[in-house]
Protein backbone atom coordinates (compact mmCIF):
# COMPACT_ATOMS: atom_id res chain seq x y z
CA UNK A 1 0.00 0.00 0.00
CA UNK A 2 1.31 3.20 -0.63
CA UNK A 3 -0.22 5.81 1.63
CA UNK A 4 -0.29 9.44 1.75
CA UNK A 5 -0.39 12.19 4.05
CA UNK A 6 -3.37 14.16 4.22
CA UNK A 7 -3.02 15.54 8.08
CA UNK A 8 0.46 15.49 9.06
CA UNK A 9 4.09 16.06 7.58
CA UNK A 10 7.02 13.57 7.66
CA UNK A 11 9.59 13.93 10.09
CA UNK A 12 6.64 16.31 12.07
CA UNK A 13 4.93 15.24 15.26
CA UNK A 14 1.72 13.64 13.84
CA UNK A 15 0.05 16.10 16.28
CA UNK A 16 1.29 19.35 15.57
CA UNK A 17 -1.94 21.59 15.18
CA UNK A 18 -3.76 19.80 18.11
CA UNK A 19 -3.83 20.94 21.92
CA UNK A 20 -3.66 18.48 24.69
CA UNK A 21 -5.26 19.42 27.84
CA UNK A 22 -5.25 17.87 31.68
CA UNK A 23 -9.11 16.81 32.62
CA UNK A 24 -10.30 15.24 34.99
CA UNK A 25 -12.70 12.51 34.92
CA UNK A 26 -15.75 11.24 37.51
CA UNK A 27 -18.90 9.37 36.81
CA UNK A 28 -21.19 9.19 39.91
CA UNK A 29 -24.48 6.92 40.58
CA UNK A 30 -27.23 8.85 40.73
CA UNK A 31 -27.56 9.21 44.70
CA UNK A 32 -23.90 11.28 44.03
CA UNK A 33 -21.09 8.44 45.22
CA UNK A 34 -18.80 8.24 42.84
CA UNK A 35 -18.08 4.99 40.77
CA UNK A 36 -14.85 5.92 38.93
CA UNK A 37 -12.35 9.13 39.09
CA UNK A 38 -8.95 9.64 37.65
CA UNK A 39 -7.66 12.89 37.68
CA UNK A 40 -5.10 14.85 36.00
CA UNK A 41 -5.14 13.09 32.33
CA UNK A 42 -3.79 14.52 29.29
CA UNK A 43 -6.48 14.45 26.44
CA UNK A 44 -7.24 16.75 23.43
CA UNK A 45 -8.58 19.83 24.51
CA UNK A 46 -11.53 19.34 22.06
CA UNK A 47 -12.63 16.28 23.22
CA UNK A 48 -16.00 16.54 25.20
CA UNK A 49 -16.66 15.00 28.83
CA UNK A 50 -18.28 12.16 27.43
CA UNK A 51 -15.62 11.35 25.63
CA UNK A 52 -13.06 11.84 28.03
CA UNK A 53 -14.80 9.71 30.76
CA UNK A 54 -15.01 6.93 28.23
CA UNK A 55 -11.67 6.61 27.00
CA UNK A 56 -10.92 6.91 30.69
CA UNK A 57 -13.11 4.64 32.36
CA UNK A 58 -13.24 1.61 29.59
CA UNK A 59 -10.22 2.41 27.44
CA UNK A 60 -7.40 3.56 29.46
CA UNK A 61 -5.11 -0.11 30.33
CA UNK A 62 -5.46 0.33 34.67
CA UNK A 63 -2.10 -1.83 35.29
CA UNK A 64 0.72 -3.19 33.81
CA UNK A 65 2.15 0.05 32.06
CA UNK A 66 5.40 1.44 32.61
CA UNK A 67 5.23 4.82 34.22
CA UNK A 68 7.10 7.90 33.08
CA UNK A 69 8.19 10.99 35.50
CA UNK A 70 7.25 14.26 34.99
CA UNK A 71 10.77 14.25 32.18
CA UNK A 72 9.18 11.94 30.45
CA UNK A 73 11.94 9.81 31.71
CA UNK A 74 11.02 5.82 33.19
CA UNK A 75 10.13 5.46 36.74
CA UNK A 76 12.76 3.09 38.60
CA UNK A 77 11.71 1.46 41.78
CA UNK A 78 14.35 0.31 44.90
CA UNK A 79 15.08 -2.85 43.15
CA UNK A 80 15.76 -0.96 39.77
CA UNK A 81 12.47 -2.47 38.05
CA UNK A 82 10.09 -0.31 36.15
CA UNK A 83 7.24 1.31 38.25
CA UNK A 84 3.90 0.36 36.68
CA UNK A 85 0.62 1.53 36.71
CA UNK A 86 -2.38 2.44 34.48
CA UNK A 87 -2.43 4.71 31.36
CA UNK A 88 -2.68 7.89 31.71
CA UNK A 89 -2.60 10.16 28.05
CA UNK A 90 -4.77 9.50 25.31
CA UNK A 91 -1.31 9.92 23.09
CA UNK A 92 -0.43 6.34 24.85
CA UNK A 93 -3.61 4.62 23.24
CA UNK A 94 -3.06 6.57 19.84
CA UNK A 95 0.39 4.94 19.65
CA UNK A 96 -0.48 1.36 21.05
CA UNK A 97 -3.09 1.61 18.49
CA UNK A 98 -1.43 2.99 15.67
CA UNK A 99 1.72 1.52 16.21
CA UNK A 100 0.25 -2.32 16.65
CA UNK A 101 -1.06 -1.99 13.32
CA UNK A 102 2.05 -0.15 11.46
CA UNK A 103 3.61 -3.26 13.18
CA UNK A 104 1.44 -5.68 11.59
CA UNK A 105 1.35 -4.36 8.45
CA UNK A 106 5.49 -4.04 8.25
CA UNK A 107 5.82 -7.45 9.28
CA UNK A 108 3.41 -9.05 6.94
CA UNK A 109 4.36 -6.68 3.67
CA UNK A 110 1.36 -4.82 3.66
CA UNK A 111 3.40 -1.12 2.59
CA UNK A 112 5.37 -0.61 -0.54
CA UNK A 113 8.20 1.01 1.47
CA UNK A 114 8.98 2.22 5.57
CA UNK A 115 7.82 5.81 4.13
CA UNK A 116 4.55 4.15 3.95
CA UNK A 117 4.21 2.93 7.01
CA UNK A 118 5.95 5.96 8.86
CA UNK A 119 2.98 7.87 7.13
CA UNK A 120 0.55 5.26 8.40
CA UNK A 121 1.39 5.38 11.85
CA UNK A 122 1.55 9.32 11.90
CA UNK A 123 -1.88 9.69 9.73
CA UNK A 124 -3.90 7.37 12.54
CA UNK A 125 -2.13 9.02 15.36
CA UNK A 126 -3.46 11.95 14.20
CA UNK A 127 -7.14 11.36 12.69
CA UNK A 128 -7.29 9.29 16.61
CA UNK A 129 -6.54 12.31 18.44
CA UNK A 130 -8.95 14.49 16.26
CA UNK A 131 -11.64 12.30 15.93
CA UNK A 132 -11.77 12.09 12.59
CA UNK A 133 -11.69 8.12 12.26
CA UNK A 134 -12.18 5.72 15.52
CA UNK A 135 -12.13 1.57 16.17
CA UNK A 136 -14.55 -0.40 17.44
CA UNK A 137 -14.75 -1.28 21.45
CA UNK A 138 -12.13 -4.19 21.30
CA UNK A 139 -9.48 -2.41 19.60
CA UNK A 140 -9.37 0.22 22.05
CA UNK A 141 -9.41 -2.66 25.19
CA UNK A 142 -6.74 -5.05 23.73
CA UNK A 143 -5.02 -4.08 20.48
CA UNK A 144 -1.17 -2.89 21.35
CA UNK A 145 -0.84 -3.93 25.20
CA UNK A 146 1.72 -6.94 23.98
CA UNK A 147 3.73 -4.53 21.46
CA UNK A 148 3.62 -1.26 23.80
CA UNK A 149 4.11 -2.67 27.49
CA UNK A 150 5.10 -6.17 26.34
CA UNK A 151 1.93 -7.80 28.28
CA UNK A 152 1.40 -11.00 28.28
CA UNK A 153 -1.03 -13.92 29.68
CA UNK A 154 -1.90 -17.31 29.63
CA UNK A 155 -3.70 -18.23 26.34
CA UNK A 156 -7.83 -17.62 26.48
CA UNK A 157 -8.75 -20.29 24.12
CA UNK A 158 -8.80 -18.32 21.33
CA UNK A 159 -7.61 -18.64 17.67
CA UNK A 160 -6.24 -17.06 14.50
CA UNK A 161 -5.12 -18.11 11.21
CA UNK A 162 -1.38 -18.35 10.64
CA UNK A 163 -0.40 -15.85 7.66
CA UNK A 164 1.94 -17.94 6.26
CA UNK A 165 0.45 -21.36 6.38
CA UNK A 166 -3.41 -20.63 6.41
CA UNK A 167 -3.96 -22.90 8.80
CA UNK A 168 -6.29 -22.46 11.99
CA UNK A 169 -3.87 -22.10 14.60
CA UNK A 170 -4.64 -21.88 18.62
CA UNK A 171 -3.26 -18.86 20.59
CA UNK A 172 -0.91 -19.34 22.90
CA UNK A 173 -1.11 -15.86 25.02
CA UNK A 174 -3.60 -13.72 25.51
CA UNK A 175 -2.23 -10.18 24.37
CA UNK A 176 0.22 -11.23 21.57
CA UNK A 177 -2.68 -12.27 19.20
CA UNK A 178 -5.76 -9.71 20.88
CA UNK A 179 -9.52 -10.14 19.94
CA UNK A 180 -10.17 -6.89 17.93
CA UNK A 181 -13.36 -8.51 16.16
CA UNK A 182 -16.57 -6.49 17.98
CA UNK A 183 -19.93 -8.57 17.31
CA UNK A 184 -20.19 -12.39 16.64
CA UNK A 185 -23.39 -14.80 15.60
CA UNK A 186 -22.85 -18.07 17.28
CA UNK A 187 -24.97 -21.73 17.10
CA UNK A 188 -25.98 -23.42 19.76
CA UNK A 189 -26.75 -27.30 19.16
CA UNK A 190 -29.17 -28.73 21.34
CA UNK A 191 -26.96 -30.90 23.49
CA UNK A 192 -26.27 -29.64 26.84
CA UNK A 193 -22.72 -29.97 27.46
CA UNK A 194 -20.80 -31.29 24.42
CA UNK A 195 -18.82 -29.19 21.99
CA UNK A 196 -21.29 -26.69 20.25
CA UNK A 197 -23.69 -27.27 22.95
CA UNK A 198 -25.63 -24.86 25.68
CA UNK A 199 -22.96 -24.91 28.16
CA UNK A 200 -20.58 -24.98 25.72
CA UNK A 201 -22.01 -21.48 24.54
CA UNK A 202 -21.81 -19.87 27.35
CA UNK A 203 -18.39 -20.23 28.17
CA UNK A 204 -17.56 -19.38 24.27
CA UNK A 205 -19.67 -16.28 25.34
CA UNK A 206 -17.88 -15.78 28.36
CA UNK A 207 -14.34 -15.45 26.29
CA UNK A 208 -16.23 -13.01 23.81
CA UNK A 209 -17.36 -10.75 26.60
CA UNK A 210 -13.93 -10.37 28.14
CA UNK A 211 -12.14 -8.88 25.49
CA UNK A 212 -15.37 -6.45 24.86
CA UNK A 213 -17.52 -7.62 22.41
CA UNK A 214 -21.29 -8.76 21.89
CA UNK A 215 -22.78 -11.88 20.58
CA UNK A 216 -25.54 -13.49 19.45
CA UNK A 217 -27.70 -16.64 19.05
CA UNK A 218 -30.64 -17.85 17.35
CA UNK A 219 -32.04 -20.36 19.80
CA UNK A 220 -34.03 -22.31 18.07
CA UNK A 221 -32.99 -25.58 17.88
CA UNK A 222 -33.21 -26.08 21.22
CA UNK A 223 -36.47 -28.16 22.63
CA UNK A 224 -39.38 -26.18 24.65
CA UNK A 225 -40.58 -26.63 27.74
CA UNK A 226 -41.32 -30.43 28.71
CA UNK A 227 -40.62 -32.26 25.58
CA UNK A 228 -39.18 -35.31 25.47
CA UNK A 229 -35.15 -36.27 26.25
CA UNK A 230 -33.06 -39.38 25.61
CA UNK A 231 -33.33 -40.39 28.60
CA UNK A 232 -37.16 -40.67 29.46
CA UNK A 233 -37.35 -36.96 31.30
CA UNK A 234 -38.66 -33.94 30.30
CA UNK A 235 -36.25 -30.39 29.22
CA UNK A 236 -36.56 -27.93 31.16
CA UNK A 237 -37.27 -25.82 28.15
CA UNK A 238 -35.62 -22.74 26.50
CA UNK A 239 -36.01 -20.31 29.16
CA UNK A 240 -34.50 -21.81 32.21
CA UNK A 241 -31.22 -22.09 29.81
CA UNK A 242 -31.53 -18.60 28.52
CA UNK A 243 -31.88 -17.07 32.09
CA UNK A 244 -28.19 -18.58 32.38
CA UNK A 245 -27.15 -17.12 29.64
CA UNK A 246 -28.57 -13.61 30.74
CA UNK A 247 -27.33 -13.62 33.84
CA UNK A 248 -23.81 -14.63 32.64
CA UNK A 249 -23.82 -11.66 30.81
CA UNK A 250 -25.11 -9.55 33.24
CA UNK A 251 -22.28 -10.64 35.54
CA UNK A 252 -19.01 -10.22 33.23
CA UNK A 253 -17.41 -6.58 32.95
CA UNK A 254 -16.85 -6.39 28.92
CA UNK A 255 -13.00 -5.56 28.74
CA UNK A 256 -12.64 -5.76 32.66
CA UNK A 257 -13.83 -2.46 33.22
CA UNK A 258 -17.58 -1.36 34.08
CA UNK A 259 -19.47 -1.49 30.53
CA UNK A 260 -21.75 -4.61 30.82
CA UNK A 261 -21.71 -7.39 28.39
CA UNK A 262 -24.01 -7.11 24.99
CA UNK A 263 -25.72 -10.37 23.95
CA UNK A 264 -29.11 -10.72 21.74
CA UNK A 265 -31.05 -13.80 21.63
CA UNK A 266 -33.19 -14.56 18.50
CA UNK A 267 -35.96 -17.18 18.32
CA UNK A 268 -38.52 -18.23 15.45
CA UNK A 269 -42.30 -17.39 15.63
CA UNK A 270 -42.95 -21.77 15.50
CA UNK A 271 -41.25 -22.48 18.65
CA UNK A 272 -43.04 -23.87 21.10
CA UNK A 273 -41.65 -21.38 24.30
CA UNK A 274 -41.96 -18.55 21.52
CA UNK A 275 -44.64 -16.59 23.94
CA UNK A 276 -42.86 -17.29 27.16
CA UNK A 277 -40.12 -16.18 25.16
CA UNK A 278 -41.87 -12.84 24.09
CA UNK A 279 -43.37 -11.88 27.40
CA UNK A 280 -39.84 -12.66 29.23
CA UNK A 281 -38.94 -8.65 29.09
CA UNK A 282 -42.16 -7.67 29.80
CA UNK A 283 -42.26 -9.44 33.08
CA UNK A 284 -38.91 -8.39 33.68
CA UNK A 285 -39.72 -4.64 33.26
CA UNK A 286 -43.00 -5.25 35.51
CA UNK A 287 -40.35 -6.08 38.20
CA UNK A 288 -38.49 -3.11 37.94
CA UNK A 289 -41.95 -0.82 38.07
CA UNK A 290 -43.35 -2.67 40.99
CA UNK A 291 -39.84 -1.90 43.06
CA UNK A 292 -40.15 1.85 41.76
CA UNK A 293 -43.66 2.08 42.88
CA UNK A 294 -42.91 -0.37 46.11
CA UNK A 295 -39.94 2.36 46.99
CA UNK A 296 -41.87 5.10 46.37
CA UNK A 297 -44.78 3.88 48.84
CA UNK A 298 -42.57 3.02 51.33
CA UNK A 299 -40.59 6.46 51.29
CA UNK A 300 -44.23 8.42 51.57
CA UNK A 301 -45.25 6.54 54.46
CA UNK A 302 -42.22 5.59 56.51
Amino acid sequence: MRIIRRFTAEGQNPYVGLEFAQRNSEIRNPDGTSVFRQDGIAVPAEWSSVAVDILAQKYFRKSGVPQAGPDGKPLIDREGQPVLGGERDARQVFHRLAGCWTHWGERHGYFDSPADGSAFYDEICHMLAAQIAAPNSPQWFNTGLHYAYGLSGPAQGHYYIDARSGALTRATSAYERPQPSACFIQSVKDDLVNDGGIMDLWTREARIFKYGSGTGSNFSGLRGENEPLSGGGKSSGLMSFLKIGDRAAGAIKSGGTTRRAAKMVCLDLDHPDVMQFIRWKVVEEQKVAALVAGSRLGKRRL
